[in-house]
């Protein structure tokens, strides 16, 4: 019981934040930096890929993302400036016909969204590093055209404590960036307090099962979209009650930590 109402406490202790959409120039093509937080169960980044795909299948080929990680990294391992070169990453993409097609844009990405490690933010040693690469990493991506988007991670499953200080950490590191937060791991703690038996975490506890990795795409998506992912048709292979649970409770955490 002592669990759970730490859980249910943690989904909702924040500072708010300041920026609370992309809009109107919504993200479309996206680069992940961060750790294995991310390129868990095929990656993550792919799953906001097939979100976006499924909203708009119009303009679908307009969806891309990329992902740069590192197991274990904070965003001091991170060469943010590298990852902008011309003619390396995201130079070219394969249709759905195997087809490779070079990409001709203005700039390389829309949006940077970017993690450090998992306890880093808030660990006392390293979150001062945290808060000097969050401001030198966002002027990079900015110098590029890109958007500066931070990646709120969620607390290991036997710490829900965590969630409160990751979200205070993240959140002010946005405010004092000027950067859009997605709330992911306020979305884990709210899912935990409304089915405490789901399984969102691997076996040690710290990254993401298959439904914890959808439940992040899912509120990655509607951060960077401004869309609800409720009823969206792309399910990660999850049975379609637990898919409609996941996307809920992302729209509910989004729109909840917006203020919208």
């Amino acid at each position: 019981m002592l669990a759970l109402a730490c859980w249910t406490a943690a989904a909702h202790a924040q500072t708010r934040p300041t920026v609370t959409s992309l809009g109107p120039d919504f993200p479309k093509v996206e680069i992940f930096i961060g750790n294995s937080f991310f390129y868990y169960n095929n990656g993550m980044p792919s799953q906001v890929s097939q979100l976006e795909r499924a909203a708009d299948p119009e303009h679908k080929e307009d969806y891309r993302a990329w992902m740069a990680t590192i197991g274990g990294s904070g965003l001091d391992w991170h060469d943010v400036e590298s990852y902008f070169r011309p003619g390396a990453i995201a130079a070219y993409h394969f249709d759905e016909q195997n087809n490779v097609l070079f990409d001709e844009r203005d700039r390389l990405f829309d949006a940077a969204v970017m993690m450090d490690c998992s306890q880093c933010p808030i660990h006392p040693r390293l979150k001062s590093v945290f808060t000097e690469f969050a401001g030198k990493d966002s002027a990079i991506v900015r110098a590029h055209g890109a958007k500066p988007v931070f990646f709120m991670s969620w607390a290991y499953a036997d710490r829900p404590e965590m969630t409160a200080q990751l979200a205070e950490a993240y959140t002010g590191a946005g405010n004092a960036n000027n950067a859009l937060v997605i709330p992911a791991g306020l979305a884990f703690a709210r899912a935990r307090e409304k089915q405490p038996e789901l399984g969102l975490y691997a076996p040690d506890r710290r990254h993401p099962s298959p439904a914890g990795t959808y439940l992040a795409a899912c509120v990655t998506f509607a951060a960077l979209t401004g869309r609800s992912p409720v009823g969206n048709l792309y399910h990660a292979n999850l049975d379609e009650p637990t898919a409609k649970f996941l996307q809920q409770t992302a729209w509910d955490t989004v729109q909840d930590y917006y203020g919208k």
